[in-house]
């Protein structure tokens, strides 16, 4: 273990500060970096601002396509289409609620 005599009682920024373990899986996508770029630097900034961009187009992604599914079915259950829906059943729990467990 390596100890630093280092004391942080007053951090120099009022910006949030984060720290990075090279775990095996970031150690392993950090050096594959690092030999394609030739250099032990890589530049964690850049990193975690195109990490951060590709996971945001990612979730919005996922919720367009959420929202199109949910307004495609509401369209489906306003022009009563048949959705394979039990309808007894439905109506039964409706009636006596649902008894069951999973």
């Amino acid at each position: 273990m390596v100890y630093h005599r280092v004391t942080l009682d007053h951090v120099p920024t009022k910006h949030r500060r984060h720290a990075i373990t090279e775990t095996p899986p970031v150690k392993h996508a950090l050096d594959a970096l690092r030999t394609e770029l030739n250099s032990d630097r890589v530049d964690l900034t850049e990193l975690v601002l195109l990490g951060a961009e590709t996971k945001l187009e990612r979730l919005r992604l996922g919720s367009e396509e959420s929202l199109r599914l949910r307004r495609d079915l509401a369209d489906r259950i306003r022009r009563r289409e048949d959705l394979g829906v039990d309808l007894q059943a439905a109506d039964e729990v409706k009636r006596v609620g649902w008894a069951g467990g999973l």
